[in-house]
């Protein structure tokens, strides 16, 4: 099979893959499909270190890296002018008690003084993804994708000057056509189904209406795919090809939480909340005790906005996932993840290609049943 995107690309499926992992996104790569680093949660350095590890195991496929410039920040403070320390004294003491009452009830010790934190800030700010952005064109990657919001014209122009094509998350047609607008080359349409940041319409609807208002513009569809049959649906309602992210957290090559990923097996599609409890903006995640804690009106003081709530339970989060195993902790009640309503059809670990390859064949056969129909 093949689509515009495959031929853009020299891929042989029209598969792209977003995934923290490095050693998911080498795998998707060298299966035929195109694999994307989620940039995010990494500092400059450990960006380089596992840019330079896809480098060398990739085998010579192409790759993305995927970062997060959001449109505005807390206190519509945009990208500049503010540093860490001027969010964190954003943050009220009250949420800061609010997240040791939940984990004190769930008996979640606090990290040894001299265990390493992990960084709370990021690169949600466009300072810092830029120079993740600076980072990644050192690398031989073939997409540039912005997670959330149209990335600046300088950006994209910076991008493009090194040949690599930019593609930018949407949840709206409005949102389609501001990055249509200002040069995005590949539009991912991504539907309230899906893991992460999500707007309010479904994949069914917003695929279509999207296609239409970016034509000819290249489309991912993203949001409740994870299998053949729902790529083929996928490139019937006219994209070019499908943009997965949940499925690949139980593949054997995934870095997910063990804990999180038993969760996840054993999870339904009625199992996942879209949530503000992660990072402030609305991301549908696995529910859990810590997202009911947030989202429960009668006692929580309510989540701040981007990056702030982030940072606020960056620590927490680092706390339960390091108990989650200890048996007198109730941290596993807490453990979540990202993920869409697709985790209802996630029932084994597998091996990416084996993912990969079962989802092409199921293709085949899903388009096979629909030509028949025309033939009849």
């Amino acid at each position: 099979m093949r689509t515009r995107v495959c031929d853009l690309f020299g891929i042989e499926f029209p598969i792209f893959a977003f995934s923290h992992c490095r050693d998911v996104v080498a795998a998707v790569s060298r299966a035929g499909g195109l694999g994307v680093l989620g940039a995010l949660a990494y500092s400059n350095e450990q960006l380089e270190v596992e840019l330079d590890w896809i480098d060398q195991h990739v085998g010579g496929k192409p790759y993305g890296v995927d970062v997060v410039m959001p449109a505005s920040l807390a206190e519509g403070s945009g990208m500049a002018g503010f540093d860490k320390a001027a969010f964190e004294a954003m943050i009220p003491e009250r949420h800061k008690e609010y997240v040791e009452e939940v984990l004190t009830s769930y008996r979640v010790p606090h990290l040894a003084a001299d265990a390493a934190r992990h960084e709370t800030l990021l690169a949600w700010t466009h300072g810092g993804a830029r120079s993740q952005v600076e980072i990644a064109l050192g690398h031989p990657i073939k997409l540039l994708v912005n997670a959330l919001g149209t990335p600046p014209k300088d950006v994209v122009d910076k991008v493009h000057e090194r040949g690599v094509l930019v593609a930018a998350l949407c949840g709206s047609v409005e949102h389609a056509k501001r990055h249509a607008e200002a040069g995005i080359d590949i539009i991912v349409a991504q539907g309230s189904e899906a893991g992460g940041h999500t707007g309010e319409v479904g994949t069914m609807v917003l695929i279509p209406d999207v296609v239409d208002a970016v034509a000819p513009r290249p489309v991912l569809a993203a949001g409740g795919i994870g299998c053949g049959r729902q790529i083929a649906a996928a490139l019937a309602l006219g994209a070019d090809g499908a943009w997965m992210g949940s499925v690949w957290l139980t593949t054997t090559e995934s870095d997910l939480h063990p804990v999180a990923v038993q969760k996840l097996l054993a999870a339904s599609s009625r199992d996942t909340v879209r949530s503000r409890s992660m990072t402030g903006k609305p991301a549908r995640q696995l529910r859990t005790k810590w997202t009911d804690a947030w989202d429960d009106p009668a006692v929580s003081p309510g989540t701040l906005p981007m990056p702030l709530q982030f940072m606020l339970t960056a620590e927490a989060i680092q706390r339960i996932h390091h108990h989650a195993h200890v048996e007198t902790s109730g941290a596993k009640e807490l453990i979540g993840s990202p993920v869409g309503q697709v985790v209802g059809r996630m029932k084994s670990v597998r091996p990416v290609r084996e993912v990969v390859y079962d989802m092409m064949n199921e293709f085949v056969d899903a388009m096979s049943r629909v030509c028949k129909l025309l033939d009849d």
